[in-house]
Order: structure tokens, then C-alpha cells, then sequence
């Protein structure tokens, strides 16, 4: 798992633990992702298909791509296709993605890398593997999050940001048992470089076996777990969870997590990734690639669409 990495992680700045009297969130839910296909067939796992969408907000959905090891000939992408009223951010682990969007966005990203791209009022992109990685396979895995924007943001202008793994702000746990990435948001005082619309944390961390992780979150966010790779528990009553399994949290402003000592997958830790968002609270009308206030919202989106209004396909790539 290469995302972004360091050898010794007691080098990095150190969080601190919860202040004393901090409320540890209660594990209210775990539930197992169901898998499927996407785009032009990569497999995926949806990792919040079974949850209560109160408990999601401000997040919509996450799929989990892979982990596919892909023959010669295999890898695939997804084909032009619209988007409106949210913003995507996808994150790659392993394997090479390439972007581009009808409002000129664009960029390659592989091993830590992230694109986030702001829809608001609407355009067209594509993601695709690159020819080389086609040709050859390899492995492949990433995350893709849809994150809502509200309603006085629905229409901003699209933009896209290109987030290298190299500036993901890299953090380690008080004992050295966690390396945190955070990516979006801010964590203890620490900055992630993912600029956000609607306010959210997203973090990747790597739990060494048998090592617990206890952090500070925000009171007013919810807050979410989703396994990548490995097992582990969640909460002080050390709730079991693994690969492809969501948890939700309850209130408070800590939670934690534990890596099992012994794992038994590709990746020697327990692959976490932490999401936290502060919710908009707004009626939702979500349909396809469209996500607005109400369907009066979601129809004149398709007519948008259909009308060109979106953006165009280049010219011999339909």
C-alpha cells in the first residue's frame, strides 16, 4: 500500500491525546459494504449502502475500487458522464488514474495522490487508467466520496484540485502505533491541504498491530470509520470490524480505534480511513450523477444535461 509514507513515523508531529473528561463516541453501527461494478466494469464496494443517510450527512456515498489485481487488458475506467451539485473526491492507494472535465480540470493521480473535484453547477468528466497500466495490469485501489455542498453552493462555478501525497499533512499518534494522513480538514490543530466547501475531515490511517489509535473530533461532526485493509475494533467496547465494513459513531469528541495483533492481509497494519463533516441538514433529491434540494432541482439537471448545458464531450470521444 504505498500511499504516502514515512520509515520512522516518531519523527512526525505528535497528536494529543483527548483532553481529560473528553466523551469517547459509542460504536453505533457496523455494517458490511455489498459489492458491485462501476463505470465499465471495475468491481467496487459501497461502503455506506447500508447506512442511515441522518448519519451520513454531509457525505452521500463511497465506493471502495478494488483492491483488483488486474490482468494485461483488464483495467478499466468509467465513460463521460455528468455531475451536478456535489463535490467527488477520489483517492488513489495503488494504481494510476487519469482525469479530465468539460471545464478543463484535469491531472494523473497514483499512490497517495487525490483529485477533488467541485461539480456545483454541473459539467462532464472521465476518469480512465492509463494505456501503460491497461497494457500491463497491476494493481489497482482507491476510494471515490461524494460530499454534498448546500444549497447557497449548488451552483458554484466547478474546480478541481489536484492534491499530490506529498502534501497530505502526515501526523503520528502520542506512543508512534498510528500514522495519520490527513488529507482534508483539520485534526488537533493540523491542516490538511484539501480546500472544502462544506466542512469535513478526511483521514487515512495505518494502525500497527495491536496498537490503539484515540482522537480528538469534533463535537458538532459526525463521524465515520470505513477498513481498507485488515482488522481491527472500534470504540472503547472494542467493536470488531475489518476490510469492507463501516462503522458509525455515536456522540462525543474522541474515538478510537485498535488494530488486531495479528493481520492477515496484504498490508501489515489496519488500513482506516476516518471521515467527520459538520451536516447541512437540507431536504436531499438524489438521482444518477445529480444530487440537489428537490426533484423540481433534479429534472432541470437532466435537461441541463441533455441540452449541453453541462459541457460537451471533445470532439471524437463519444
Amino acid at each position: 500500500m504505498p500511499a504516502v509514507t514515512v520509515e520512522n513515523p516518531l519523527i512526525l508531529p505528535r497528536i494529543a491525546a483527548p483532553a481529560e473528561g473528553s466523551v469517547p463516541r459509542p460504536v453505533l453501527t457496523v455494517a458490511t459494504a455489498p459489492e458491485g461494478f462501476e463505470g465499465e466494469g471495475f468491481p467496487v464496494r459501497r461502503a455506506f449502502a447500508k447506512i442511515n443517510q441522518k448519519f451520513l450527512d454531509p457525505f452521500i456515498m463511497m465506493d471502495q475500487m478494488g483492491e483488483v489485481d488486474y490482468q494485461a487488458g483488464e483495467p478499466k475506467g468509467t465513460p463521460w458522464h455528468p455531475h451536478r451539485g456535489f463535490e467527488t473526491v477520489t483517492y488513489i492507494i495503488d494504481g494510476t488514474f487519469i482525469h479530465r472535465d468539460s471545464h478543463g480540470g484535469g491531472g494523473v493521480i497514483t499512490d497517495g495522490d487525490t483529485q477533488w473535484m467541485t461539480a456545483g453547477s454541473g459539467l462532464l468528466h472521465i476518469e480512465t487508467p492509463p494505456e501503460s497500466l491497461v497494457m500491463s495490469g497491476g494493481l489497482f485501489h482507491g476510494l471515490q466520496l461524494w460530499v454534498n455542498l448546500p444549497a447557497s453552493d449548488k451552483m458554484i462555478t466547478p474546480k478541481y484540485q489536484d492534491i499530490r501525497g506529498g502534501s497530505v499533512k502526515l501526523l503520528a499518534t502520542a506512543d508512534g502505533g498510528g500514522l495519520v494522513r490527513v488529507i482534508a480538514g483539520e485534526l488537533d490543530g493540523h491542516q490538511g491541504p484539501g480546500a472544502t466547501h462544506t466542512p469535513i475531515t478526511m483521514i487515512h490511517v495505518s494502525v500497527n498491530p495491536g496498537a490503539e489509535v484515540t482522537l480528538p473530533w469534533r463535537r458538532d461532526f459526525n463521524a465515520l470509520a470505513y477498513g481498507l485493509a485488515g482488522t481491527g475494533t472500534a470504540g472503547q467496547d472494542r467493536q470488531p470490524f475489518r476490510m469492507g465494513q463501516a462503522v458509525v459513531f455515536g456522540d462525543g469528541d474522541s474515538l478510537t480505534i485498535r488494530a488486531d495483533e495479528k493481520q492477515d492481509s496484504r498490508s501489515a497494519n489496519f488500513e482506516v480511513v476516518l471521515l467527520g463533516g459538520l451536516p447541512i441538514r437540507e431536504p436531499l433529491a438524489w438521482y444518477g450523477p445529480f444530487v440537489m434540494n428537490s426533484h423540481r432541482e433534479l429534472q432541470q439537471a437532466m435537461e441541463d444535461f441533455q441540452a449541453g448545458r453541462l459541457g460537451t464531450v471533445p470532439a471524437g470521444e463519444n
